[in-house]
Order: structure tokens, then sequence, then C-alpha cells
């Protein structure tokens, strides 16, 4: 959508990538990220619009998740900045993000095993005296705070249906109910922006349908969702946004319905081969890389 003059009620202006949002709520403007002599990330401008679900979607090593690292704090990069509600947050880390207002989950799950579905979801919560050596003495000092995030992983726990399983231990959990903890755990601290790579990797069809209803209640709520996912279904069906890399740079971006037809999309899915669908061509690679993940997952889990 480089040389159109689609206009889209989300943007300043006409669309195409770097184009400005009306309500931005995180900016990024020149940030760039380089593993020796490799680019991995070269993003010139790209905002993210508030109280949406964007989507940000691109071919396999087209530097999706280390944008995501570098957004949230897991990584610093070469060159470049960023905000976040006007806020800057370069160089800031990531457990300061997070109590910003900007959380994000993993592609693999990370939930504390040996520790039980409640406890896990009350390590996300903020603001908790008894985290203080002296506090934690003086069981007055935070026993009302414990109660209060008590109250609230619960009312999540049975928002996700994970309340029976309350008072198991976390790696009793099946894949599909850690990616739904971890999404749980993650809306402890009450983030304005929710940032979730590849929800759906590895979840079945029944609780896919789950996560799905989960992240348009975020929208709903008011939050604002940005998340990675390479299920082209998906992006179409709740996706008010999607922005398209490749390379590391941001080459297309619009609404889904439209931006699937941009020509500097379809070369960075399928070069030459402009006969092929690329919904199917995208989903078959999707299909295809799970089956490699779960192929050596299992091959860890014979070796251990």
């Amino acid at each position: 959508m480089s040389e159109t003059t689609l206009t889209h009620p989300l943007v300043d202006g006409p669309v195409g990538p770097g184009c400005k949002k009306v309500d931005p709520i995180v900016v990024a403007d020149g940030v760039v990220r380089r593993f020796g002599g490799n680019t991995a990330v070269s993003v010139d401008h790209v905002e993210i619009p508030r109280g949406r679900i964007t989507a940000l979607i691109g071919p396999n090593g087209a530097g999706k998740t280390t944008f995501f690292n570098l957004l949230t704090g897991f990584d610093k990069p070469n060159e470049g900045d960023w905000s976040f509600n006007g806020q800057k947050l370069g160089n800031v880390p990531a457990f300061k993000v997070a109590r910003r207002g900007m959380v994000r989950t993993f592609q693999l799950t990370k939930s504390l095993g040996r520790l039980t579905v409640l406890q896990n979801m009350l390590l996300g919560a903020t603001k908790q005296p008894g985290e203080n050596l002296f506090a934690a003495l003086l069981k007055p000092l935070w026993r009302s705070r414990e109660e209060e995030i008590t109250v609230r992983a619960d009312d999540l726990l049975r928002r996700f249906k994970l309340d029976a399983k309350r008072e198991d231990y976390a790696a009793s959990l099946s894949g599909g109910q850690r990616k739904l903890l971890e999404m749980a755990r993650a809306l402890m601290s009450e983030p304005e922006l929710v940032m979730l790579d590849e929800p759906m990797a590895g979840v079945n069809p029944a609780l896919t349908q789950s996560l799905l209803g989960h992240i348009k209640e975020l929208k709903n709520d008011g939050t604002s969702v940005l998340f990675v996912e390479h299920d082209m279904h998906m992006v179409r069906h709740i996706s008010d946004w999607v922005i398209v890399m490749a390379e590391g740079k941001v080459v297309a971006e619009g609404p889904p319905e439209t931006v699937m037809d941009d020509p500097a999309v379809i070369d960075a899915y399928l070069g030459a081969h402009h006969d092929t669908d690329l919904g199917d061509m995208i989903e078959q690679k999707s299909v295809t890389e799970r089956a490699r993940r779960v192929e050596a997952k299992e091959a860890s889990l014979a070796d251990d």
C-alpha cells in the first residue's frame, strides 16, 4: 500500500508503511537491531493504534519477535527509540516496561511449573508490599493487598476457565491451558497494551476459539492488543489493523481486508509465485513450522 490513496479512520493521512495514526499508543522511530553482520530489525517508523487489535505478520525470519523483544525491554537496539503513552522506553528494563502498562507473552510459555496456578497469577500483580524484606516480616503491612490481588486472580481464573485448576501445579496443565494461564497472568497488572507472541501456536481447535474470545474481550475492555500470528483466518477474523514485516522492515500495513492484496506483501511471502493464493501459502508455512516445533520438542523430551 505504499502507492495508494486509501484512507482509514485509524490513520491521519493516507494508508501506507509507517503511516501516522490518529491516536497511537506506541510510536517507534529508527529502530535497528544487528546481530553481527545481519540486520534483524530496521524499522524506520511505525505506530500502534490505541484500543485496537493489531496483527504483526510476516515470513519466518522477518524480525517480528526481535521487534517484540526490543519494544518490551528484553533486548536492546543498536539504534533508535520508541515511546509508550508518550513516554520514552529506550533502554528501560523489561520489568519497568511492564510496570508502565505494556506486557507481553512468549511463543513458549513461561509458567513456573513448581508453583500452583494461583501462585503464578499472584506473581503477575504489581505494588505488593510483601516483596519488601522488612514489610514481609509484618503481615498487617501486606495482608490487605494480598487479599485484593487474590480476588482479582480468582476473577481472571474464572474468566479463563482455569478456576478448577487453582491449586494445581502449573506443570500439570496442558500446552493450551498454559497459554491461557500466561495471558491471564499478564492481565494481573491491568496493562494498557498486551503483546501476544504467536498465542495460537500449539493450541488445539477448542482452546483456539477460547483464546480468540479472550482477545476480543481485551479490546472490549479498552485494552490495546498487538499480536504476532501466522494463522491468517485468525488475523482476518479479529484484527483491526495489520502490519507486515519482511527482512526486518515494515513493508506494508492496513486493514486486514485489503493488506493481503498489497504487492509488497505478496512479494514478501511468495516472491515470483504470484499465481499461488497468499492465504493458503501462509497457512501451509504455519502448519509446516508448527510441525517442525512439535518434532523438536518431542526429540528434546526423548533426550531427557
